[in-house]
């Protein structure tokens, strides 16, 4: 099995509903580092897994959808509450629908990490079509490698 690991950082504020939240029932802010890993059993023919390049751009447009905003005010998540396990089920579906262009989409674990001590994570197989992030990369994607 092979992975590959692209990570980020969003900047949230949110509120919690209910009283097993205590003191977050209350506006307050949050910073989630982002860990978006694929996995598959083999490599392409260029012995890849994904365009690293692709997938980081891809993680940061999901992420720009959230980050430095109030959950609380984002309709997607009406009635809802943000904890760090549906904020990871959020953008894996997000990243999911990115992927599933692709011919052999590799599994996706998306992981939201909270604190040095707290991680939340979703991880699914990806239903399939042709071509998205995992494809031979272009020139400039090689070169957005790190």
């Amino acid at each position: 099995m092979f992975s590959l690991t692209v990570c980020d950082h969003i900047m949230i504020a949110h509120s919690f509903q209910g009283a097993e939240f205590g003191p977050a029932q209350k506006l307050h802010g949050a910073t989630f580092a982002v860990e978006a890993e694929f996995r598959a059993p083999k490599l392409d023919h260029l012995q890849l897994l994904v365009d690293i390049g692709l997938a980081k751009v891809e993680l940061r447009r999901v992420l720009d959808g959230l980050d430095y905003s109030n959950l609380d005010d984002n309709p997607t998540f009406k009635g809802i509450n943000t904890t760090t396990e549906h904020v990871a089920f959020h953008i894996h579906g997000l990243l999911a629908a990115a992927c599933r262009d692709v011919s052999s989409a590799p599994a996706c674990a998306v992981g939201v990490r909270a604190s040095s001590r707290i991680t939340a994570a979703t991880i699914a197989a990806i239903d399939a079509g042709a071509g998205a992030l995992i494809r031979a990369p272009s020139v400039a994607s090689l070169d957005a490698r790190s």
